[in-house]
């Protein structure tokens, strides 16, 4: 018999729908090969809809050499010149001052676009005071349509080999940048027209004229390196939060909530913060159950920017050492993937697996913002009863952790099969790397914070829960509002 979905339009996503064909795309080198292969193929109409965005970079291996122009702004006017009959939408975020559209690398291009009949860019400002449009999406001819969490812009490209010294990965200046871990997903079918529907509504919110939809064409062939899938229901979870006449959608954080809750073994979550108080307090209700899930996430040691420092990485601190006062049984970890040479791996990813049933990816951060005041947009699928998908679902999260731990994905299944436990698998292998002194997961520390940091954090100054959060008085904010308690033991039946 196929269990029953936890899958529920209107409550935890937006709608289901087939994609026939859905895919994991593990890093920026293989989906900028892929969007590149995929817009080159375009015959109508492109949407693309990003968070931050650099014309100047390289859209693709540094290398590619395909007859196309390799910076973003060079490919998207050759794309119009190619086809008369393509028709480029380009939707950015504007958050006025810090706008990525302003900087000296994007203007150039602005200004050439703007004059161009085939190209039309609007930057999207209509959202609270203090929140973000933080889409990553990419829908080509409403056939093929991209969504996670790799944005087209400065130092996001790297291989999965993230190497210490990887003379390729330059901004378009010249200088090094660290290596990067993210992860995007790509599908067809009915899936990829509900996302084009999704693109239509940002654009013509932000001022664009009405696009119409284009009859079904096939669609191009995967170029790149990716874990496929083949056929399955896709849902579309979003965040939107209120704005003038329009109610807040909360669709994510309800699927989180409700994937965790489903848990039977392990949940294992790629975040690039870990500051949501919604997510903390059904995770410690979980850890209390004698026999509940285990918990591991994977971060980044620090954020990559101040404002994340001081709001994102306290939090975590401050949520960390209250989980561990519920975590009675020891299931769960915070670990940071570094190199061979021990430099930190930055996690950009948000992806959260739940044993071998459940595989969401998307835009969405384990913090309050993602969950209520920034525009977000997450897919997720269900093994639903395939022995098949089930297997594709567990090799992933093999795979990722190969990935982070420096070896392979058949050692990290084996070594699972003898421990029976991913945490104590992912510790006898990091044992075994200590050894070499080439430890590539560490786990996670709890810093020292001070006490402005540890305030600002308590009080979701930077990191609110919603639009109306904003304004609330600072007595009725913080972390612990709802103050995480011990669930009492629950008596087994016998």
């Amino acid at each position: 018999m196929v269990p029953s979905t936890i899958f529920s339009p209107t409550e935890n996503c937006w709608r289901i729908e087939k994609a026939d064909e859905f895919s994991i795309l593990i890093d920026a080198d293989d989906y900028f090969s892929s969007i590149r292969a995929s817009m080159m193929a375009a015959k109508r109409v492109i949407f693309f809809v990003g968070w931050d965005f650099d014309a100047s970079i390289t859209l693709g291996n540094p290398d590619v050499d395909d007859g196309a122009p390799r910076k973003v702004g060079e490919f998207f006017l050759w794309l119009a010149r190619c086809n008369p009959d393509l028709q480029i939408k380009i939707l950015l975020w504007s958050p006025a001052p810090l706008a990525s559209w302003a900087r000296p690398s994007n203007l150039p291009y602005l200004l050439r676009w703007k004059w161009n009949r085939q190209i039309s860019v609007h930057l999207d400002g209509k959202h609270p005071l203090g929140s973000s449009h933080h889409q990553k999406m990419l829908v080509i001819d409403d056939t093929v349509a991209y969504c996670g969490g790799i944005d087209v812009t400065l130092d996001r490209w790297d291989t999965r080999e993230h190497l210490d010294d990887n003379p390729q990965r330059r901004r378009p200046n010249g200088k090094p940048y660290g290596p990067w871990h993210d992860i995007s997903s790509r599908f067809t079918g009915p899936a990829a027209r509900a996302l084009g529907e999704l693109c239509r509504h940002r654009w013509t919110r932000a001022g664009g004229h009405d696009v119409a939809p284009v009859e079904a064409l096939p669609p191009p062939k995967e170029k790149a390196e990716n874990v496929s899938f083949g056929a399955v229901d896709l849902a579309i979870a979003r965040t939107s939060p209120a704005y003038r006449e329009e109610k807040a959608v909360t669709e994510i954080e309800h699927l989180y909530i409700d994937m965790i809750n489903a848990a039977e073994r392990v949940v294992y979550a790629e975040s690039q913060y870990f500051a949501s108080r919604a997510v903390a307090q059904v995770i410690a209700r979980r850890l209390a159950e004698p026999d509940g899930p285990e918990f591991v996430l994977i971060n980044p040691v620090i954020s990559d920017n101040w404002l994340g420092q001081v709001a994102m990485d306290t939090a975590r601190a401050r949520l960390a050492e209250s989980l561990r006062r519920h975590d009675e049984f020891g299931r769960f970890r915070i670990y940071h993937p570094v190199t061979a040479g021990g430099q930190g791996i930055y996690v950009h990813a948000k992806l959260m697996i739940v044993d071998d049933r459940y595989l969401r990816i998307g835009s969405s951060n384990f913090n309050n913002r993602s969950m209520r005041f920034d525009q977000e947009c997450d897919v997720a699928l269900e093994a639903g009863g395939s022995d098949q998908r089930a297997e594709k679902i567990i090799s992933l999260r093999n795979d990722l952790l190969a990935e982070h731990l420096g070896t392979t994905p058949e050692t990290v299944e084996e070594t699972l099969r003898q421990t029976g436990s991913l945490i104590a698998a992912i510790e006898r292998l990091r044992g075994e790397s200590e050894k070499t002194g080439k430890a590539r997961l560490r786990p996670y520390e709890t810093p020292d914070i001070t006490d402005l940091d540890r305030w600002l954090a308590d009080h979701e100054i930077l990191d609110p829960e919603g639009s109306d959060a904003v304004f609330e008085p600072i007595e009725k904010r913080g972390l612990f509002r709802g103050r995480l308690k011990r669930p009492r033991r629950r008596k087994r039946a016998g």
